[in-house]
């Protein structure tokens, strides 16, 4: 394992203070919030921690405040049922006091039944496209300083996008998108960490799709940007450590919000996850 997964591995890894409750940390990173991800990823370890039975089937969540990543997030479960079949768990991240994250799971033993799926789309391999500090280098010294550590720090999760990368600048296009994606590093085989390690990742790239058609770039500070829900569904077993095809596109925006699809394909061509996000797309007042 790298070390830059080893520690996304231990930041995913909560405390447990008493039943149903668990302290989560943010990384030492000049950040303004706690990256979405990452509280999704530790909500569902936290949920994870008090089912006996099964992997999650599906998620749904939502972003109610900016987290603050100078203190610490709690994380409080409710058994809201365990039964033969489906096990429901919600959990709230809570920090001063409030509540910041809200998360419903399901989980379910593995269980025949009908077969049928998306066949996946074309794509490049991923070893043909450029990493993450490739694609990134030529523009980095452009960038204001406080951008450039941000967008050019090291990353546990590999990247590998299909096409140009709208983070500083963009020019108007469809409303998709395709990145390649894998943990940078070799996992243990806990396939809820798996799980844990793909809900992480899939935060990624997600309202950037949405604002292709409009030639807005993720990181135009005139715009303000976050997530407001997020949803997954676990449909077929994969490992986060392999490369997975994450496949985006943007449906609808409206109102202030950009609405995002993905579906995220084993390389061998199995549709594993599919998500669906909506996000604030706001231009800030002068």
């Amino acid at each position: 394992m790298s070390k830059l997964l080893d520690e996304l591995i231990d930041l995913l890894d909560l405390e447990e203070l008493e039943v149903n409750l668990f302290r989560g940390r943010s990384p030492q990173e000049q950040r303004q919030r706690v990256f979405g991800g990452q509280v999704a990823g530790q909500a569902l370890v936290a949920a994870c921690r008090t089912v006996e039975r099964g992997l999650a089937h599906s998620l749904h969540a939502y972003f109610l405040r900016p987290g603050d990543p100078l203190v610490p997030i709690v994380y409080q479960v409710d058994r809201i049922r365990d039964g033969r079949s489906f096990t429901t768990r919600r959990v709230v991240a809570i920090q001063h006091g409030e509540a910041i994250f809200h998360l419903s799971a399901s989980f379910q033993p593995s269980e025949p039944g009908f077969e049928h799926q998306d066949a996946m789309p074309n794509a490049p391999d991923p070893e043909s496209l450029p990493t993450w500090p490739e694609r990134i280098a030529p523009a980095l010294e452009k960038l204001p300083r406080e951008m450039r550590a941000a967008i050019g720090r090291e990353r546990p999760i590999d990247l590998r996008y299909v096409g140009e990368v709208p983070i500083w600048s963009a020019e108007k296009g469809p409303p998709s998108q395709q990145v390649w994606m894998r943990a940078d590093g070799a996992l243990p085989d806990d396939p809820a960490l798996h799980q844990v390690v793909v809900a992480y990742a899939s935060d990624m790239t997600m309202l950037d799709t949405s604002l292709l058609p409009h030639g807005v770039a993720w990181a135009d500070f005139s715009y303000q940007i976050a997530s407001l829900d997020h949803a997954m569904w676990f449909h077929r077993p994969f490992r986060a450590d392999e490369w997975l095809l994450y496949d985006l596109h943007s449906p609808s925006a409206a109102g202030a919000r950009g609405f995002t699809l993905g579906r995220i394909f084993t390389r061998d061509g199995r549709l594993a996850v599919s998500v669906a996000q909506e996000g604030l797309i706001r231009r800030r007042s002068r």
